[in-house]
């Protein structure tokens, strides 16, 4: 394992980007230096698999391979007036019944057309075939490639508000709608395939390039969640929840998405999901703009030093509130301080936030028909054992962790995996799962009950004072 912590940038209230380049960089010295590391060397390796942020936005050169404008992150805001705009023009169910997504700047399109309409002559060139639009695997792929494919898996392209997920294609209605030319669009294949090979200058040999999903459908895979009722959270930056359905793609009536969960051999299994745009993120404020802990790893402590919140809450909605709320406009709050709080509340409180926003899906799920069987959590957070049993005890049932908690990669490697037939099947998958932990709940009902009550009286408070959008 190898990793980087990559570079956010904040030109504006709102508005999150990454530079493309440095995310091609550090993609190759990971890969190199894991490849190293395994110590099988490069004739080790079986294939390779891509996992990604799936909204995030790169358009980019089809001569060069040179990004237009650095990449739009999934957290971006700058679009929430196009998103305004279309749901009054009426649009609103019309993409939700063909794309199974609300109408949010979170989605991918809306930030490729801002992008179109910024950089001068970028739409001319894009309509005249000269420019390639992509999520971040598309676009390491085409680098990986040296530019032969330019391709997709339909978990990635489902998240672009362009996918018709029941149908299986490109909606050339929607690609109208949001100023985006279907040119500019990737082929879309299964989970698992041989998307190509790479370039033999970048590792010493060609590699193929055997799997690719958005990395929440590639963690729930990775988790083994193969049957309906199954679902995994995975904590980082945000906190996805993702529910299989099976073969039923249902429309949710809590402000969930419908998404395909992943696609082999043809057949599309789908999921509910709800989105957390504050986990981890959360955390990192503590670190970062507060200065009151040095490590992510501090809150554990801290949180489980103090024996109650004293009614101290976070509403970690610095780029606004996903699901089952969706409010692009909220913004973070703190509520219930007093001169007796200390940095140790606003740490338990940060966690708290998480597993009060995970039990809202949980419920949102729940009120959809679609309660959760079993709960595996992973991703960075999931290693915080204060978090984890906080969260059985709020949702009254219990959790697993798995034995590995990058799940998300592992998610990719099971579908380069299969298809290049070191696994045989899903069940094969599923047999080699293992529960690193199991959190069971202690809390009492009246306590558990008093705790929820709270958060909720807390977000609807910041709901109350919501801000207007100025962007």
């Amino acid at each position: 394992m190898a990793q980087r912590e990559l570079e956010q940038f904040y030109p504006r209230a709102g508005w999150v980007e990454h530079d493309p380049e440095q995310i091609w960089r550090d993609t190759l010295e990971t890969a190199r230096q894991s490849i190293e590391e395994a110590g099988v060397g490069v004739r080790g390796i079986a294939a390779i698999g891509i996992a990604n942020q799936r909204e995030t936005v790169v358009i980019w050169e089809r001569a060069t391979g040179r990004p237009i404008h650095r990449a739009i992150v999934w957290q971006d805001r700058r679009t929430n007036e196009i998103c305004a705009q279309l749901k009054s023009d009426g649009v609103e169910e019309m993409v939700r019944k063909r794309t199974g997504l609300l109408l949010d700047p979170y989605f991918s399109a809306t930030k490729a057309s801002w992008v179109l309409n910024a950089v001068p002559g970028a739409r001319q060139r894009a309509e005249m075939g000269e420019l390639a639009f992509g999520t971040i695997d598309s676009f390491l792929l085409w680098r990986l490639t040296g530019g032969a494919v330019h391709a997709t898996d339909a978990t990635n392209a489902a998240r672009t508000m362009l996918y018709d997920i029941r149908r299986q294609n490109w909606d050339d209605d929607l690609c109208e709608l949001m100023g985006i030319p279907r040119c500019m669009l990737p082929e879309v294949r299964d989970n698992s395939c041989i998307y190509g090979d790479t370039l033999p200058e970048l590792f010493g040999v060609s590699l193929p390039i055997a799997g690719m999903a958005g990395d929440q459908q590639a963690a729930l895979f990775g988790q083994a969640c193969f049957g309906p009722g199954m679902s995994k959270a995975t904590y980082g930056t945000g906190c996805f929840m993702l529910l299989n359905t099976g073969t039923e793609a249902p429309v949710s009536a809590h402000n969930l998405i419908t998404t395909p969960a992943y696609c082999l051999d043809g057949v599309m299994a789908y999921a509910l999901e709800g989105s957390i745009f504050a986990a981890g993120a959360a955390v990192k404020w503590l670190r970062d703009g507060l200065g009151i802990i040095t490590h992510a790893r501090d809150t554990n402590d801290m949180a489980a030093r103090i024996h109650s919140n004293d009614g101290v809450y976070m509403v970690p909605a610095f780029v606004g509130l996903g699901a089952p709320h969706w409010d692009p406009n909220a913004r973070a709050s703190i509520h219930g301080l007093t001169f007796g709080s200390n940095s140790a509340h606003l740490a338990r409180a940060a966690l708290e936030a998480v597993v009060y926003q995970t039990l809202d899906l949980a419920d949102a799920m729940k009120a959809d028909g679609a309660a959760a069987t079993t709960m595996r959590l992973d991703g960075g957070m999931a290693a915080n054992d204060w978090l984890c049993q906080f969260l059985a005890d709020i949702r009254g049932a219990p959790v697993e962790r798995p034995a590995h908690l990058e799940t998300t990669a592992l998610g990719a490697a099971y579908h380069a995996g299969l298809a290049v037939g070191l696994w045989s099947s899903l069940d094969a998958l599923s047999q080699g799962w293992a529960a690193g932990a199991r959190f069971e709940p202690h809390m009492g009902s009246v306590e558990r009950q008093g705790l929820v009550e709270g958060w909720r009286d807390a977000v609807a408070r910041t709901l109350s004072n919501r801000s207007s959008p100025k962007i």
